[in-house]
């Protein structure tokens, strides 16, 4: 079976979703089609030649409800033979695409494909498609009564079961802030990001990084969750989870180009990594963001590695709690741990941020001589995507 591999992965910045926000006044077609452009042209391919361009939105109502991938692909000017699909799970809707990509070519279906991501949580509000609506049903409410919570309780939930406490939470999310100034002030991201324009201007860079951000400043937030029916119903929660040491709703895309070997070779491209292992699966739902934990453990036993062989991890920061359980569970080294800062500092675009995540990681990769990462993605209803790559350029 032929493998797959990674060939180039781009993102835009990331942008604050309140008013004034870089790419608030951007729909989101247009934001996907720039960077897959970008893309397509910085690596002088022919866009015919593309198999099937997979793109993951989580929100598909609105302006992200025709097939965003299609519709950016179209907008973008590129021939109308490609064809695209949208993925829906949850926060990790863009790094399945990432898998069933990297799946088609390695079953032959694909020689090159493209997966991608696009949220613009500005102009399609998160819960939009959920309004008046019941999305669970009558016996999954019943199987989980007294009902299932929101994520953020589930954050707090998480925080209670691994004894994490406010000030390690906060200083987490600083940390998360710094790291990330520090990889922009070095210009660690200018390979990966790409240019937008906007009808205000040129955005090249992400506007979600605070590099002030200390853990006495975010000590100062009110918990964000909190309420009296959720204390009564959990009283073990200390309710410590505020808008700081959460992620940041931000407006983003991301697109990652894969080959066959094959493919690669025909065009004179040179892959960067190759996919070592995938893994979804499922976990609690009333935790709900625990399941990167086992799914982590079941793609290091896939690869047939232990955790200390990976130089790079990303766990996506949905919450502070969310990576720091899965620190305490793995064992990983604290320092492998989101070295570039994540979502707290650079913003969670739902559908995108799986491949922004491995783009970075990617990026990463090279620029430390690391030979391993390993990316994992906490999801609502209790899932996750874990993927492993092995740099080869």
């Amino acid at each position: 079976m032929p493998e797959a591999y990674i060939i180039d992965a781009v993102r835009s910045p990331m942008g604050r979703i309140k008013s004034g926000g870089a790419f608030t006044e951007l729909h989101p077609v247009e934001l996907l089609a720039q960077v897959l452009q970008a893309l397509v042209e910085r690596n002088g391919i022919d866009p015919g030649l593309v198999d099937d361009i997979i793109c993951g939105c989580v929100s598909q109502v609105g302006e992200q409800s025709a097939s965003p991938g299609r519709m950016a692909w179209l907008a973008a000017g590129y021939p109308e033979h490609v064809p695209s699909t949208t993925v829906e799970r949850k926060c990790g809707s863009s790094q399945q695409a990432v898998h069933f990509a990297a799946q088609g070519i390695a079953s032959g279906a694909y020689d090159i494909a493209i997966a991608c991501g696009v949220e613009s949580m500005s102009r399609v509000p998160m819960g939009t498609s959920k309004i008046g609506k019941d999305s669970m049903g009558p016996r999954v409410a019943e199987r989980y009564a007294p009902g299932l919570v929101g994520q953020g309780v589930c954050a707090e939930l998480i925080g209670a079961r691994w004894h994490l406490d406010r000030e390690a939470m906060d200083r987490f999310a600083a940390q998360s802030h710094q790291r990330a100034a520090r990889a922009r002030d070095a210009g660690a991201f200018e390979r990966e990001i790409v240019p937008i324009t906007t009808a205000n201007g040129v955005v090249r860079a992400d506007e979600t990084i605070r590099p002030t951000t200390t853990a006495e400043s975010l000590g100062a937030l009110q918990p964000a969750f909190v309420s009296d029916e959720m204390s009564e119903r959990f009283p073990q929660i200390v309710w410590q989870t505020t808008a700081g040491n959460s992620s940041q709703m931000t407006d983003g895309a991301a697109a990652m180009l894969l080959m066959s070997e094959s493919a690669a070779k025909r065009l004179g491209l040179k892959p960067r990594a190759r996919f070592v292992a995938f893994d979804v699966r499922g976990d609690s739902p009333l935790e709900m963001l625990t399941a990167p934990i086992p799914s982590t453990r079941t793609a290091l036993k896939k690869a047939g590695l232990s955790i200390d062989a990976i130089d790079h991890c990303e766990i996506n920061e949905a919450f502070a709690t969310v990576p720091m359980a899965w620190l305490k569970e793995l064992g990983a080294d604290p320092q492998r741990l989101n070295p570039r800062g994540g979502a707290i500092a650079l913003g969670h675009p739902l559908g995108a941020s799986g491949v922004r995540l491995m783009t970075t990681m990617l990026h990463a990769l090279e620029d430390t001589g690391g030979r391993y990462g390993l990316q994992s993605m906490c999801e609502a209803g209790g899932m996750a995507n874990t993927t492993i790559i092995e740099r080869v350029g």
